[in-house]
């Protein structure tokens, strides 16, 4: 059992984090840690942990390699564990959906609703879930990228639904971006494109993405390996209401000191 804790700190997973993926209390999880082998566990927990950990058999435990990808897809599945049980706990009320906001508002989000709800209607359509988990994922990104109203006001025009030269964010920011992607939009659709220029452009895509997401996870596990040192040195087991304010008082005073001189 010992390959199986070095991947748990690995992860940045510790034992209460685990005792509520496996659903159990933390002494049982040091029950589990204590027997020899992953075989003698509950059966409902090992199918639970090697799930967790994508892979078939305790046999497979050596061959893992905590990488950025492997990290990244544990953490996935952590997340829609967590996640998605709190979201389904807590979905408002209509009530509380629509409350504080304006008449055009609600109508814009009863209509959104409406669509998706009619289009949710099978739990099978996977291009649809992941059509609209991308959309969530577009949505959330013009936080941060708020040219990204662009693109969906060149949709809007493309389709029909708004006049070609109306303009009702920046004008001339505007009328670049429609003219590029208008540009883009006619060479994909007409494939006038060589294949080899295609894929060298996708190829610093890709490089491009993979080292944004190395960079998200080195401060991921800065993160959680800050994390794990606090707990530690103040004694505590989680980060709870009552001490979350002490715990980050304390990770920041642990990376201060990684770059002090």
């Amino acid at each position: 059992m010992e390959r199986l804790n070095e991947i748990l700190y690995e992860l940045g997973i510790t034992k209460v984090k685990l005792a509520k993926i496996l659903g159990v209390s933390r002494q049982m999880i040091y029950n589990y840690l204590e027997l020899d082998d992953l075989n003698k566990w509950p059966k409902d927990k090992k199918v639970l942990i090697l799930n967790l950990l994508d892979i078939k058999s305790p046999d497979e435990l050596n061959d893992i390699k905590v990488d950025t990808d492997y990290i990244m897809k544990v953490e996935s599945k952590i997340n829609t564990l967590f996640v998605d049980n709190n979201k389904l706990n807590h979905i408002p009320t209509n009530d509380a959906l629509f409350a504080g906001i304006g008449k055009k508002q609600k109508e814009i989000m009863t209509d959104i609703i409406a669509f998706m709800r009619e289009k949710f209607d099978d739990n099978n359509d996977m291009v649809t879930y992941n059509s609209f988990l991308y959309l969530y994922h577009f949505l959330q990104t013009m936080q941060v990228s708020p040219e990204l109203k662009y693109m969906l006001a060149y949709v809007s025009k493309a389709a029909g639904f708004t006049k070609a030269k109306e303009f009702v964010f920046d004008e001339d920011e505007q009328f670049v971006f429609e003219s590029i992607m208008f540009s883009a939009m006619t060479l994909y659709i007409g494939g006038g494109t060589s294949k080899s220029k295609l894929a060298e452009s996708h190829r610093r895509f890709v490089k491009q993405i993979e080292q944004k997401r190395e960079e998200k996870m080195s401060r991921t596990l800065e993160l959680n390996s800050a994390k794990i040192q606090a707990l530690r040195e103040l004694g505590y087991n989680e980060i709870t209401e009552k001490n979350a304010a002490e715990v980050f008082e304390k990770m920041a005073e642990i990376q201060s000191r990684k770059v002090a001189v």
